[in-house]
């Protein structure tokens, strides 16, 4: 038997193995690199459609916020002007320098004084009636003679800090207010930051420097300080007109030691100042917008909220302005449309790959039936696609139609049909010039000879004239956006364009009629400064004329030749601070006057300066 055993291991070593199909091999890894492809490709359409979302909320929240802060910007500058006025006063320069000399001298010509005392005290409570720097009314209080605590008001103090004369109510001198104080009698103004006052409420002062009559040292002799109450004047600003979201809120906060504090009412109910909250706590949208204000982030808000927040920093402030809006309300609907769209092709995927691989392992057993399967197979493939592409293509607001080298058409989608009026059965076989026209068909297969010759994607923007254009008056004007993309053919088809087209119409006359609007605002401002200075009238359009046309000849593009046009229309812009007598003098000018109008240009440039 020892001898016999090895025939049959013979046998079995002669018998020829089973050939490896290496198409069959091959063909199962293409299918399974087109899966992970299609898969990873998906992913990525998604995560890039989420990331386009969170720019477009960008774009508007930074809107809003660069409104708000203006807004802002114009209450800070104008509680000095308030004050300005007070500190240029003729009046109150010459009796404050007097005041102060006869404090100095330890009291001479005190009936002097006293007059202008009582002279600048009456000043100072009707320019604090005129412009809010003054208490708010008493309520349920008894008539007493007992001096209420101050909280608001405008006083004038030396350089010492000693109190000139003030309005009713003015608070007492604070280390704050000294700290101004000595930052104004340097020249500059200062801004005394929020604080509680006496009654509890959040306050806001101002200083500016007073310089004598013949002094020409730039240290002030004395300073103007205002306190005010911070009420609707400033909590109004903050809330835009036309706002539609729920959840769309824009506040003021600042960083007070190791925490940050609001300093506006909050939609929670919070009135200013109440609320603070470390600046540890974990991606609160306060302590990101204090390290990088002017960004843009996905933080929580104050009440642990998950939000889309842009941040601003107020000029000269320690404060920071937020427009905020929750996440939920910004990407509700993008997120619901992208995880429809996810679902619906994983699934699709899972379906076709299960069908693949069940049909060819089933194929591969009854090699008689091999024909017949591969057909069944390929009718699947083609009627789920179909079914996948419909799905995924009808919801979408755009057309999407796909048509071959004679532009008849070989797939559509319901927006297509609803914007050509037939159902889409009726579309398969016509041509564009059928079913759309041919002056848009002509513009359109036109472009398509180039894809199919060059077999590269094209993207155009087209102007037709619309087909519902009024009578009379400028004709309506359809803007369509198009994407072509080549298809490539096989044995049963041969090669194509899927075309996607969008009609941009509205943003198109939207962006025509903001820039008309500044165009008309541009126009306005030119008129001002022409009808201050009627010697120069239309200098600025003759100049914005030939910036144009250096522009044009140097190749600069379209919205270099605006930022052009706008400048040259705004150059003269500057002369609407000098005076009108200097502007229409015929005599000669002095040298002052000459100053004066040769600066004019430098403030026009810091006027616009980031607008242009």
């Amino acid at each position: 038997m020892s001898e016999t055993e090895p025939v049959p291991a013979a046998k079995e070593e002669a018998k020829p193995k089973r050939p490896i199909n290496k198409a069959a091999v091959g063909a199962i890894g293409a299918i399974l690199l087109l899966i992970v492809g299609a898969v990873i490709f998906t992913f990525k359409f998604v995560g890039d459609e989420r990331e386009r979302a969170l720019q477009e909320w960008q774009v508007r929240l930074a809107i809003v916020a660069d409104s708000r802060t203006a807004a802002v910007n114009e209450w800070m500058e104008q509680n000095f002007a308030y004050l300005r006025e007070v500190s240029e006063n003729a009046s109150v320069q010459l009796y404050v320098t007097e005041l102060v000399q006869a404090q100095a001298k330890g009291g001479s010509a005190v009936t002097e004084a006293a007059a202008q005392a009582q002279y600048l005290r009456n000043f100072l409570i009707a320019t604090a009636e005129r412009t809010g720097f003054k208490p708010p009314p008493a309520v349920g209080e008894v008539a007493a003679n007992i001096e209420r605590a101050g909280v608001a008001g405008v006083g004038l103090v030396d350089g010492n800090g000693a109190p000139v004369a003030s309005s009713p109510g003015m608070p007492p001198m604070s280390p704050a207010m000294r700290i101004a104080l000595a930052k104004a009698l340097e020249g500059q103004p200062a801004l005394i930051d929020v604080f509680l006052g006496a009654s509890a409420q959040p306050a806001v002062g101002f200083a500016l420097p007073i310089f004598g009559i013949q002094d020409t040292g730039s240290k002030g002799i004395g300073a103007v300080i205002g306190v005010r109450l911070l009420g609707s004047d400033l909590f109004d600003r903050l809330k835009q007109p036309g706002a539609t979201e729920k959840t769309g809120e824009t506040y003021l906060l600042r960083k007070e030691g190791q925490t940050v504090q609001y300093l506006s009412p909050l939609a929670d109910g919070s009135p200013p100042l109440k609320k603070a909250l470390t600046l540890d706590t974990p991606s609160l949208e306060g302590a990101w917008a204090l390290d990088k204000p002017g960004g843009f982030a996905l933080k929580r808000d104050y009440a642990g909220a998950e939000s889309l927040v842009v941040s601003r920093a107020v000029a000269n402030t320690p404060w920071v302005l937020i427009r905020k809006v929750s996440r939920e309300e910004a990407l509700a609907a993008t997120d619901t449309r992208l995880t429809t769209i996810l679902t619906v092709f994983l699934l699709f995927l899972g379906v076709v790959s299960a069908t693949i691989f069940g049909v060819w392992r089933h194929g591969s057993s009854i090699r008689a039936l091999e024909a017949a399967d591969n057909f069944r197979i390929s009718s699947e493939r083609f009627e789920n696609m179909s079914k996948f592409m419909r799905l995924v293509t009808n919801s979408q607001p755009t057309v999407i139609v796909a048509v071959d080298g004679e532009t008849k058409y070989t797939f559509a989608n319901e927006p297509a049909a609803r914007e050509a009026g037939i159902q889409i059965a009726d579309m398969m076989g016509k041509t564009m010039a059928q079913v759309i026209g041919p002056i848009k068909a002509q513009a359109l297969a036109e472009i398509n000879k180039a894809v199919l010759r060059e077999f590269e994607r094209q993207e155009h923007i087209h102007y037709f004239e619309a087909d519902d254009s009024p009578e009379e008056g400028e004709p309506e004007i359809q803007v369509i956006k198009s994407m072509h993309v080549p298809l490539r053919g096989d044995r049963d088809y041969p090669p194509g364009i899927l075309m996607i087209l969008d009609d941009i119409s509205e943003l198109t006359r939207e962006r025509r009629k903001n820039e008309k609007m500044l165009r008309s605002l541009i126009d306005t401002l030119v008129s001002v400064v022409d009808r201050r200075d009627p010697f120069s009238a239309n200098h600025s359009t003759r100049v914005s004329e030939v910036v144009k046309c250096i522009a044009k000849e140097m190749g600069a593009d379209d919205r270099e030749m605006k930022t052009a046009d706008t400048a040259g229309s705004l150059m003269n812009l500057g002369k609407i601070f000098i005076p009108p007598d200097v502007l229409t003098k015929t005599d000669n000018l002095s040298a002052e006057d000459k100053k004066m109008l040769f600066s004019s240009h430098l403030i026009a440039a810091d006027l616009l300066e980031g607008v242009i």
